[in-house]
């Protein structure tokens, strides 16, 4: 059985999983899934749900169209429906005697490490109690600057930060397919997957749900994430009743396993950013000084994107775009701008202060196998 020496589980459903295209709730379904999650924790699983579906079922008491609606709206929306959610899911849970609580997240509480730490706190105190906790992205108060925009990522971090053993992603697709299986009949679906590379992420397609906001690369991205934090991930469809006991008894989903790793729960943190502010550029020559664990320095560095400060995290990309590392910057972007390509003892004269030579410090790296 795929979940056996598996101990703490983060389930992600989606809003098309809960409410269906004509707005009616799927009721039988909820109740199956309910009933899987009552099997798991009776054999003394550690059980969090990342749950979509605030906006969707705000719009359905309001008769309204999720389609039109702007970011302002929505927040509003997203406000009423999560009581609209919460009492859904408490109604169902309640029925089979157990008991769940809400943790709404913006992206900050997951990308400020100290923020991170309480919410794997509050996560720990709430299993201790025997309560399960729902999660879900604060819609009411996020902007698109500042919001994940999928629940995907978001769960990927919540596994992260929480030190889960599996990620569960129910989709309205099978798993990861070699094509697009809602337009080509011949699609043939990839069972597992043990390194994220440059092919994976070119077949991944974008398809998205009426209700749903996260396609295919969004899951890639998220099964990225969970293996950087030694954790495995799981595509399987939620469509059908009784979702959790589908993967154990059927072999149609997608499975990602982990990168062996040794990061410990700082580097866990910084591999994961799902919101890096900006992107460094190097040469072939720091690569290769990145592989034998040296740190970044100004020399290698060829280009630069964005605007950050220090201490921010960005990325590390080769000169084909390809990402091969992240990190936390020593310097601003403006700092970078001006020493990228200069040799280490010209930085003080450069910017007129003494500084680190360091651009990215190998304590503040994780670098990604290419």
């Amino acid at each position: 059985m795929y979940f056996d020496k598996l101990n703490t589980i983060v389930i992600k459903i989606g809003s098309s999983l809960i409410i269906d295209e004509k707005k009616k709730i799927r009721s039988k379904w909820l109740d199956s899934f309910v009933k899987d999650i009552q099997g798991f924790k009776k054999a003394g699983k550690r059980i969090i749900i990342v749950s979509s579906g605030a906006i969707a079922l705000g719009c359905k008491k309001l008769n309204l169209d999720k389609k039109n609606l702007k970011i302002d709206k929505s927040q509003a929306v997203a406000s009423i429906g999560q009581i609209e959610l919460m009492n859904l899911l408490k109604k169902n849970f309640s029925k089979k005697k157990m008991d769940i609580s809400q943790i709404l997240i913006t992206l900050e509480d997951t990308e400020v490490r100290r923020r991170a730490i309480n919410a794997r706190r509050t996560l720990d105190n709430l299993f201790d109690i025997g309560f399960i906790p729902v999660v879900n992205e604060n819609d009411s108060i996020a902007t698109s600057e500042i919001k994940y925009g999928d629940n995907d990522r978001l769960a990927s971090r919540v596994a992260q930060i929480s030190n889960a053993d599996c990620l569960i992603l129910l989709s309205d697709v099978g798993g990861l397919y070699n094509k697009n299986p809602k337009v080509h009949k011949d699609a043939k679906l990839i069972k597992e997957v043990k390194k994220i590379d440059e092919n994976v992420f070119k077949i991944a397609n974008k398809t998205t749900g009426e209700y749903g906001s996260g396609g295919m690369l969004t899951k890639i991205e998220a099964a990225k994430i969970c293996g950087l934090a030694g954790c495995k991930m799981v595509i399987s469809s939620g469509l059908i009743l009784n979702p959790l006991k589908h993967i154990n008894l059927s072999k149609v989903c997608t499975w990602f396993l982990p990168e062996i790793s040794k990061l410990d729960a700082r580097k866990k943190w910084i591999a994961s950013s799902v919101s890096p502010k900006g992107e460094l550029m190097i040469d072939n020559g720091a690569i290769i000084a990145l592989k034998k664990g040296k740190s970044l320095l100004a020399a290698g560095i060829k280009n630069i994107k964005g605007n950050f400060d220090k201490g921010d995290h960005i990325k590390i990309v080769d000169e084909k775009n390809f990402e091969l590392g992240r990190g936390l910057s020593s310097f601003s972007s403006e700092e970078i701008s001006k020493i990228k390509g200069q040799h280490s003892d010209k930085i003080n004269k450069i910017l007129g202060y003494k500084t680190k030579s360091e651009v990215v410090h190998k304590d503040d790296m994780v670098g990604f196998s290419k």
